[in-house]
């Protein structure tokens, strides 16, 4: 069974960053796209950055381009998601998820397997 665990939330001051991880197992990073989602509370869940490390192929939503990198390292079956000048509008629980279609998507849509969430808060 495909399960997907997150890391790495916390309290940081605005300007601040955090990295998040994701840890995959039951699945290979080689056949999966695995995405970042967040929903900050009263808002629908925003697609933040997804990444194919098979073909290289990455997708970074518009309000987190150049602020925002994410990565995988296929040995620890882990993708990262390096969170640089933060906001406090990036304050969300952050999710990751794994999607088995082509192509990258930020669509919660194309997601079947889900992390339980981890909480990042900006403060101003």
């Amino acid at each position: 069974e495909a399960q997907l665990v997150e890391s790495g939330g916390g309290l940081v001051q605005a300007g601040g960053s955090l990295r998040l991880s994701c840890t995959v197992s039951g699945l290979s990073l080689d056949d999966y796209i695995i995405g970042w989602f967040r929903q900050a509370p009263g808002k629908e869940r925003e697609g933040v950055s997804c990444i194919s490390s098979k073909e290289g192929r990455i997708v970074h939503a518009d309000s987190v381009q150049g602020r925002f990198t994410i990565s995988a390292d296929n040995a620890e079956n882990t993708v990262y998601l390096q969170m640089n000048s933060l906001k406090p509008e990036d304050t969300a629980v952050y999710y990751c998820a794994a999607d088995d279609t082509w192509p990258p998507s930020l669509e919660s849509r194309f997601y079947n397997t889900w992390g339980q969430g981890t909480q990042v808060t900006v403060s101003s």
